[in-house]
């Protein structure tokens, strides 16, 4: 008796389920059509936010990760909505909170993996710079090579490979060199003995014969102060720059040029001088000072 009572449940059950079932059949057919159509326009965002990516950056990597990104919550919100067709609201509202929960938890465990990421994308809409523009940031001086997902790869001028967190680079100066042209910036000093006015003129003739000039500018020479040894002054010259021996050769060109206008035109670059002072008050001779002291040394003829 009780085994016949155990089947007939068993069969009412069944009987219950397959009723149900018939009941959300069309719910359920509703709710697949739903996802494959939710999956259809998943692809098709995906290539729609790839290839406007693709327009604002040429950074591959990033624009495939972002049109995943896309695909992905579409699919997502395809999803909860079929769930919710089929009558699985508890189940929704539970994967949400679920969701929430873990996405809070990643955001702590990830956040710096987090900001990188954004900033590195911030980067690459903004532009910023390019790829092989030289460009100075965080206290080092490089081309860029690469900016992937964590970070920002340049190679210094000496050769190292610097990686710097794409967050560092966005929160603090970025000095781009590659703007197609810069200045080139000379101090230089002359004796105080020289005519001031002519050491201009000589000197800006010279820096102007520089091949590498950009004749659009002018030369600009400004004298600066009295140095200790000589009068000081900055002359300052504009050239044509995408690479950085452009500006070293324009540089070393100048420097050898009044140096050599210099020298025909018998003005000085002095030396630095120091001057010995041997009195309590000042002012006194050295000869004099030895020659109290009884330290003179003897000259020819002297009978020393």
């Amino acid at each position: 008796m009780d085994v016949q009572e155990t089947l007939n449940a068993l069969v009412d059950k069944l009987v219950t389920w397959i009723q149900d079932f018939v009941l959300l059949l069309p719910n359920f057919v509703a709710a697949v059509l739903i996802v494959l159509g939710f999956a259809l326009l998943a692809r098709l965002v995906r290539r729609i936010v790839t290839a406007g990516l693709g327009r604002l950056s040429s950074h591959q990597s990033i624009n495939h990760l972002l049109g995943t990104v896309a695909h992905l919550a579409v699919l997502v919100v395809g999803l909860f909505i079929a769930l919710g067709v089929v009558g699985l609201d508890k189940t929704v509202t539970s994967l949400l909170a679920g969701v929430g929960i873990i996405g809070l938890a990643l955001g702590f465990a990830f956040q710096e993996i987090a900001s990188n990421f954004m900033s590195g994308v911030i980067l690459l809409v903004r532009r910023p710079f390019h790829h092989d523009n030289i460009v100075e940031s965080n206290g080092h001086i490089g081309v860029i090579r690469e900016i992937n997902l964590r970070a920002t790869i340049m190679s210094t001028m000496t050769g190292q490979v610097v990686h710097i967190p794409n967050n560092q680079v966005l929160n603090n100066p970025i000095v781009n060199y590659s703007t197609g042209r810069r200045r080139v910036d000379l101090k230089v000093g002359v004796s105080y003995g020289d005519d001031l006015e002519k050491a201009k003129n000589v000197a800006v003739t010279a820096v102007e014969a520089v091949a590498a000039r950009d004749t659009n500018a002018n030369v600009e020479l400004f004298y600066e102060g009295f140095g200790a040894s000589s009068v000081d002054f900055v002359i300052r010259f504009w050239i044509p720059f995408q690479r950085w021996p452009d500006f070293m050769a324009a540089r070393s060109e100048a420097v050898m040029r009044i140096k050599r206008a210099f020298d025909e035109n018998d003005i000085t670059i002095p030396f630095p001088i120091r001057t010995l002072d041997f009195g309590i008050v000042g002012g006194e001779r050295l000869a004099e000072v030895l020659a109290t002291t009884g330290l003179a040394r003897s000259t020819p003829g002297n009978g020393r």
